[in-house]
């Protein structure tokens, strides 16, 4: 049982890694540091949308329009961290 806890903190640390490249890349492409037009940044661009845009999609059902301002990713990254803890608090149960 002890490895069915480190296969859903192993995911949830990918999950982690995903958003926060997906974030910092967002930044990265509206400060124009990184170009769309290049073919590998934009196939990585795109397969972070495709791999996030389901989690974001069902967390902006609820939150308020901010008027360009998207929170979701905070959102989800606030949830991720949350299943953390419920995790490694019950740890005594994958025993």
């Amino acid at each position: 049982m002890l490895s069915l806890f480190q296969i859903l903190m192993l995911i949830l640390d990918i999950v982690w890694f995903f958003i926060i490249a997906h974030v910092i890349m967002s930044w990265l492409i509206n400060f124009q540091v990184l170009n769309l037009n290049q073919q590998f940044v934009a196939q990585i661009w795109y397969m972070l949308n495709r791999l996030l845009d389901p989690l974001y999609s069902r967390v902006r059902q609820f939150l308020p329009s901010m008027q360009g301002l998207d929170l979701a990713p905070l959102v989800v990254l606030i949830a991720v961290y949350a299943l953390r803890i419920i995790l490694t608090n019950n740890i005594a149960a994958f025993y």
